[in-house]
């Protein structure tokens, strides 16, 4: 044999961050639906944070509804590169006005409030990547009047986690897709309220 691959034959691709994630958003739905208990969402997630090709995921998800391993379905493109770091200790994180929002957002804080004001901000991609690592503190996230928001990859412990957008992508319109895990504290996703010329 010299080792070269038959016309047939398919060669394994490996999978992105982004297919962990959706694989990730497919189990919490899965569970939220009563099809998987909690001990059972945390020891496929696991698996799924550990895969290196699709077909290391058959395992969690070929008895979900669906294929397996159609990860891509009625999503937009993923942003790709690496992505920009925001840390914030025990003070307040704040992110609002005229700022240019990368593609790719990872927002580690321990304590204090974090607050992300998108709607001035310059958006020059259709979708948002944001993955949080929280401990304690609370975070806000308001997103453009037409935006939508994805939140089914984030996990709390004992915190909660409250969108009042859509969460179906739509081409056309800004995207957030929002993942990772918050501890004790509360994440929070809507568009912008104005009192007395006030924004909040």
């Amino acid at each position: 044999m010299d080792g070269r691959r038959l016309p047939d034959e398919r060669r394994e691709i490996r999978i992105s961050d982004a297919d962990r994630e959706r694989a990730a958003e497919r189990l919490n739905r899965a569970m939220a639906e009563g099809r998987i208990s909690v001990e059972e969402l945390q020891e496929r997630l696991s698996t799924v944070y550990a895969a290196r090709f699709g077909a290391d995921l058959l395992p969690v998800l070929s008895d979900l509804p669906g294929d397996p391993l159609n990860l891509s379905a009625d999503v937009l493109a993923t942003p790709v590169g690496p992505p920009t770091v925001l840390r914030g200790g025990v003070g307040q994180l704040k992110r609002r006005g005229a700022w240019n929002v990368p593609a790719r957002l990872r927002v580690q804080s321990s304590i204090g409030a974090v607050l992300l004001d998108f709607c001035d901000a310059e958006l020059p991609m259709p979708v948002v990547e944001i993955e949080l690592e929280l401990g304690a503190g609370s975070a806000r996230l308001l997103v453009p009047e037409n935006a939508t928001a994805d939140v089914d990859g984030l996990v709390s412990s004992f915190g909660s986690v409250r969108s009042k957008v859509p969460s179906r992508a739509v081409h056309g319109r800004p995207h957030f897709r929002i993942y990772g895990r918050t501890t004790a504290g509360s994440v929070t996703v809507r568009t912008r309220y104005t009192f007395a010329g006030r924004h909040f």
